[in-house]
């Protein structure tokens, strides 16, 4: 009996739609991305950089938009880079928005500042910035990292390509990102409107190039992944060249700043509110 149900069962689910049976369908590659809040509100995407690498990252368009032809009554919109940690690292291009993802894609953030948010997922071995992490400080690169030059590039595209006011780019970067925003921040001090680097470091040497950008600093003050004296250091040599930056550092908090950060509305409403100016 046993035999003549197991014979007959099996030729019985052929017959039935696939549709019936998605788990059967999913891929392996599939089965093993993370379920990533938000993560659907971005669009997939790849670009290949001038020598040929090629950098995965996902791309949220500004609620309700509309492509259009060009013009000079176009609206233009903000841009948001936004650059994860490492544990993000890799080649699915869904992990990169584990932190952050969810709080970009929310549609009353999304209705309050409509934006772009691009967020490139480093490979795996890569870095933003090539130095160690837990060091207690680190001399700038004399180039940027391979990673970090395709990011250059593809802001350019992403410039070309969309509406997006230029006075009003900004980075956001957590860990392994932080120290991508500060790196950026001090190759190219004229790119960025604002900057949010969270738990990160950076070269205190460049301080008075970028030090009329606004940045506003996070860290958790038990962090023993990355130092708070990376962040402390940093906002130390700006205000000693003039600068103004913001400073919250998390009392009993470990690395995990970027949480607090990304549930507090004043973050967003602080960025969003810097512009370059002429």
């Amino acid at each position: 009996m046993l035999t003549f149900r197991r014979c007959c069962y099996f030729p019985f689910l052929a017959l039935l739609p696939a549709a019936l049976f998605p788990m059967a369908q999913m891929n392996a590659e599939d089965a093993a991305k993370p379920a990533v809040a938000g993560a659907d509100k971005f669009e997939a995407r790849e670009f290949t950089g001038s020598n040929g690498k090629v950098l995965k990252y996902r791309l949220l368009k500004p609620i309700d938009f509309e492509a259009k032809p060009k013009g000079d009554d176009q609206q233009k919109y903000p841009l948001v880079l936004f650059l994860h940690g490492a544990g993000e690292r890799g080649d699915d291009n869904v992990r990169q928005l584990i932190h952050g993802g969810g709080n970009f894609a929310d549609e009353a953030l999304r209705k309050r500042y409509p934006t772009f948010v691009v967020a490139p997922q480093c490979p795996e071995e890569k870095k933003w910035v090539e130095v160690p992490w837990d060091a207690q400080e680190h001399a700038m690169p004399a180039e940027p990292s391979e990673s970090l030059a395709l990011v250059f590039e593809l802001l350019e595209s992403l410039q070309k390509e969309f509406p997006v006011d230029e006075s009003r780019l900004y980075g956001v970067g957590l860990s392994m990102g932080g120290y991508g925003t500060w790196d950026i921040l001090q190759r190219k001090p004229e790119l960025l409107a604002a900057a949010a680097p969270i738990c990160g470091g950076g070269d205190p040497a460049y301080a008075d190039g970028f030090k009329a950008t606004p940045v506003w600093a996070f860290h958790g003050s038990e962090d023993f992944a990355v130092a708070p004296r990376r962040s402390r250091d940093m906002i130390a040599a700006l205000k000693a060249v003039g600068g103004r930056p913001i400073y919250t550092e998390y009392e009993g908090v470990g690395h995990n700043s970027w949480t607090p950060t990304f549930d507090n509305r004043q973050t967003w409403d602080w960025l969003f509110a810097q512009r370059k100016s002429e």
